[in-house]
């Protein structure tokens, strides 16, 4: 049997995938390869995947139910990953109804169909945007009610869908919330990859107020390991992944420099209303339940994500950012 992981081009889809061929599991991918950012990036993973006989791709969406429906009748799938969303905390107040479409209304055919197919497992990632407003560290019990952008409240929604379908059905749910994830091939809209990116190529960076904000940066590996620990899990658990330690913008535009050796030129932009000023994951319930703890700090996680883009700065370099 099969762990159907939504999602697998993108950036924690695809380590996710990874991981589990490496361990011998079959997996079957869904993704729709959108352009949300330069697909050379997902076009790029995918490959990589590809590479496993024990990996089977479709390519689709999951706002589809007849196309969802037809890889249940196909593949025998034993649990859901469900790492495909619309990311993206300010892009979603421009286009909030296609957020709502694929994280909510995505997420609904996938339980939907689970029920019709008698699979009782799903891993939902989710997001530490919710946490917005709350005191720091974040723990998971704290009132997620106020989410201040499409993007957290669509996921917000998903995570209630869920409860919902584990309560009436007795499906095994676990939400994982995940912390500014970060790495080699990572998204092109984030930080860490367009602050290298900008540096590399002599351009300015962009930074959204004067850098003191702060981000549990979490590195992807250790993400998709917690990741998979949660497959063993049983009834419904909502459980924070990040590293526990955060860092000021600031300091990782220090790091980035130190790493490519450059100079970087920043431009600082007015900080956006949707913006957080600091996250921070309290993970004493990743430790206790999946036995998890981050293994990578950020010095070493920025040092291994520019050596890949040195690695494959041949392609990177021509992206779209």
């Amino acid at each position: 049997m099969a762990i159907l992981v939504t999602g697998c081009a993108g950036f924690i889809g695809w380590k996710v995938s990874q991981k589990l061929l490496e361990q011998g599991k079959e997996v079957v991918g869904i993704d729709n390869l959108n352009d949300y950012y330069d697909p050379k990036v997902k076009l790029w993973r995918l490959e990589g995947l590809k590479e496993y006989p024990s990996f089977k791709f479709y390519r689709g969406d999951i706002e589809d139910l007849e196309f969802l429906r037809d890889i249940f009748k196909r593949e025998e799938i034993e649990a859901v990953i469900n790492e495909a969303a619309r990311a993206g905390v300010r892009y979603s107040i421009k286009d909030p109804w296609v957020y709502l479409r694929t994280n909510a209304y995505g997420t609904l055919n996938l339980l939907e169909l689970m029920k019709e197919f008698s699979v009782k497992k799903m891993i939902l990632a989710s997001t530490s945007s919710l946490y917005a407003g709350l005191p720091t560290p974040f723990k998971e019990d704290l009132p997620v009610n106020t989410p201040i952008s499409p993007y957290a409240a669509s996921k917000k929604a998903a995570e209630a869908m869920a409860y919902t379908y584990h309560y009436l059905y007795g499906f095994d749910v676990i939400v994982l919330r995940y912390f500014t994830v970060y790495g080699p091939a990572g998204r092109p809209d984030m930080s860490v990859f367009r602050f290298i990116y900008w540096v590399l190529k002599g351009q300015p960076l962009e930074v959204f107020g004067d850098g003191s904000q702060e981000r549990d940066f979490t590195f992807v590996d250790d993400i998709a390991e917690g990741t998979i620990r949660a497959l063993n899990l049983k009834g419904y658990e909502i459980i924070n992944l990040g590293n526990n330690n955060p860092h000021r913008l600031s300091y990782l535009i220090e790091l980035v420099e130190e790493f490519t050796g450059k100079r970087a030129e920043v431009v600082n932009r007015e900080f956006h209303k949707a913006d957080m000023k600091k996250t921070w994951a309290d993970i004493t319930k990743a430790k206790k339940l999946l036995g998890w703890q981050p293994t990578t700090d950020l010095r070493k996680g920025v040092e291994k994500t520019v050596r890949w883009f040195e690695e494959n700065w041949s392609w990177v370099k021509d992206l779209k950012i």
